[in-house]
């Protein structure tokens, strides 16, 4: 497993070092499919054989992922949004659907903003979708920066300081996956049917 994720990012990390880091994790925070995350466990791991510095490595990654989803949000504030309002009749989406999303926001945004960084799909589309439900920038811009410390913790810091026990903890969690992704579902599902319900 973590021969794959070398064998994945070691080349631009190589040749591109942080820039590489950087690049790959802005672009997957403003919607765009990019291997962010796979890009500092690898970095990550190259710094526990002394190849990267950790704390640059956890610092950029942190600051690519910031300043990716107000990117993100940017899009979704001014552009998703207007759409939505000019166009959004012609599919079904009206003003109201757009109210029910900014009030979900207004209530529960900021853990949503958190959770979404260690999901994917979500961890792309997080800031595209707080600027389309009208969360306050100042509120998304803290809660998301919480969000991506938490997640570069975990995946830059945490996989450093596993070091050796790393692969032995990925085919822990490789085998817990189906458990987590169903508590997960069954989560997601338990709160929109208390949503729907309280509606």
């Amino acid at each position: 497993m973590l021969s794959h994720y070398l064998d994945i990012a070691s080349p631009y990390l190589h040749q591109y070092g942080y820039f590489a880091v950087f690049g790959m994790v802005l672009v997957e925070g403003f919607g765009l499919p990019a291997p962010g995350q796979t890009m500092i466990i690898a970095g990550a791991l190259l710094a526990a054989r002394g190849d990267m510095h950790i704390a640059v490595l956890v610092l950029v990654a942190w600051a690519a992922a910031v300043l990716g989803d107000n990117i993100g949000y940017a899009i979704g504030r001014y552009g998703g949004r207007q759409l939505v309002l000019k166009h959004g009749g012609r599919v079904g989406l009206r003003a109201a659907h757009l109210e029910h999303v900014e009030r979900f926001f207004a209530r529960y945004g900021g853990g949503i903003v958190i959770a979404a960084r260690f999901l994917e799909v979500l961890r792309q589309l997080n800031g595209v979708v707080a600027g389309f439900g009208g969360m306050a920038w100042l509120r998304f811009l803290g809660f998301n920066a919480l969000g991506a410390a938490l997640w570069v913790g975990v995946w830059g810091y945490g996989v450093y300081r596993l070091g050796q026990h790393m692969e032995q903890v990925l085919v822990w969690l490789k085998l817990a996956e189906p458990y987590l992704i169903g508590a997960g579902v069954l989560a997601v599902l338990g709160l929109v049917i208390y949503l729907l319900r309280r509606e």
